[in-house]
């Protein structure tokens, strides 16, 4: 099983069934450690360097937030701006996402007809992330999947397990 880091980012969890549901599958497996953003640091205060450190010492990535005022939370793309660094991209320098797994999970109150050319946004979702996709590109991290889910705020607690279970199909394969 790989070593897996779920970066999570909610700013109003206490709010969001969904999200609950879908980082309790963390919490009781031992290959995975959730580090959830706005718990660590509700000063928004990174600690740029011991992420860096931290992110040497794991096989895979979850990258698992709601979009936020059609965004990534402002407090991930803080720790993006912050933790990543270009440095890496040099040639003797170590790239701790280069070649590994990642996986992107996001939550939307919206429905899926909304976010594409012709939806009420007239954008997708990947769209919307693409900060974070175009970032992980760079640094040559291979991004295997990006689950959305959609209505996250009227999923009955079965449709949450159902998306819960499909994720995870995703990460066994």
């Amino acid at each position: 099983m790989k070593k897996t880091l779920v970066i999570f980012a909610h700013p109003y969890l206490e709010h969001s069934n969904s999200n609950r549901e879908l980082i309790n599958f963390y919490v009781r497996h031992q290959h995975y450690t959730l580090r959830d953003l706005y718990e660590e640091y509700p000063d928004f205060h990174i600690a740029a360097f011991r992420e860096r450190k931290r992110l040497k010492n794991y096989d895979r990535f979850i990258f698992q937030f709601p979009i936020i005022w059609f965004g990534v939370p402002p407090l991930l793309k803080l720790w993006i701006d912050e933790v990543f660094d270009r440095d890496w991209l040099k040639k003797d320098e170590h790239n701790p996402l280069e070649g590994k797994e990642v996986y992107i999970l996001v939550t939307t109150g919206g429905k899926e007809r909304s976010f594409n050319k012709t939806g009420t946004y007239q954008y997708t979702i990947e769209e919307l992330i693409s900060g974070l996709i175009v970032s992980l590109n760079v640094f040559k991290a291979n991004i295997k999947n990006i689950k959305i889910v959609y209505e996250a705020g009227k999923l009955s607690k079965k449709e949450i397990i159902l998306h819960k279970k499909e994720f995870m199909e995703l990460l066994n394969q």
